[in-house]
């Protein structure tokens, strides 16, 4: 495998990760994992696609990861990730593709119109 850079994005987050083969240390913006994400399902998020495939503690990863919030963060590693398995094996993609880790979730926050305080909120209506 080429040392490649793969792109997982999700809401306004954007993960570039790397795999190299190692001992299963995963590194997020220079930290351990366990530090950057302190919930656990933010962490099994992560982990899923290299469960589902049995690599779990065969590579090293380091993510390089910005915007959103922790989950959105914790999602766009999990695409990367994903993406990134395929590119080693493509026969993992029959076990990824089924639960939808291949699949980019294209759900953005609806922007704010303009004679509103928010996307779909009105001001208070007076009839007089």
């Amino acid at each position: 495998m080429t040392e490649q850079i793969f792109l997982g994005r999700r809401k306004t987050a954007v993960a570039r990760a790397q795999m190299r083969a190692g001992s299963g240390i995963i590194t997020i913006n220079d930290r351990p994992m366990d530090i950057f994400f302190n919930q656990n399902d933010n962490r099994e998020d992560v982990l899923l696609p290299l469960k589902l495939t049995d690599t779990n503690g065969q590579y090293d990863i380091f993510v390089r990861v910005r915007g959103g919030g922790t989950t959105g963060q914790s999602q766009a590693v999990r695409l990367a990730i994903s993406k990134a398995l395929i590119d080693i094996n493509p026969e993992y993609r029959a076990k990824l593709k089924p639960l939808g880790l291949l699949t980019r979730d294209p759900r953005m926050v609806e922007r704010k119109k303009y004679g509103q305080p928010k996307a779909r909120k009105r001001f208070q209506f007076s009839k007089r």
